[in-house]
């Protein structure tokens, strides 16, 4: 039986001036871009991850303007020593403007970048799906809350 893993977390596509802000994700298949955000914590509420997530890897402190919508990933893998893991994602996307707080890069986190990209360029970037699953709610904002996938 595959071990099974639920993961819930807060992201914010901040764009500001033509320019979307990024984080850098170090991870198992190198580095990708990725919205800045991350896992909730035990008890807190996603509104609040996501601004605290957008602080650790950016630097920036964000005001949350609305909820774009929900996006559900699920898929099994082999983990290290063989074991089947069972993963299901719950990302819980946000639109935020900046209100203060200074670009920099996160140390000892999940990312080691953060920078504005602009928005022509990020068909150009190594990114996980999530970036272009948060740019397709934000430029449609479906009322259902998530991104249609083809059937």
């Amino acid at each position: 039986m595959a071990n099974r893993q639920l993961r819930v977390a807060a992201y914010a596509v901040c764009i500001q001036d033509g320019n979307i802000l990024l984080a850098r994700w170090v991870g198992p298949d190198g580095k990708q871009w990725t919205m800045p955000g991350g896992g909730i914590q035990h008890g807190e509420d996603p509104y609040d991850a996501a601004i605290r997530e957008v602080e650790e890897e950016t630097g920036y402190t964000v005001e949350i303007d609305q909820l774009l919508g929900i996006d559900s990933v699920h898929h099994r893998y082999t983990r290290r020593r063989g074991r089947d893991a069972d993963f299901h994602g719950l990302r819980v996307i946000y639109t935020a403007h900046v209100t203060g707080g200074q670009l920099r890069h996160e140390t000892n986190g999940s990312t080691d970048q953060a920078a504005w990209i602009p928005l022509d360029r990020v068909a150009e970037l190594p990114r996980v799906p999530l970036v272009d699953i948060a740019l397709s709610l934000h430029r449609t904002r479906p009322a259902q809350g998530r991104v249609q996938t083809p059937a």
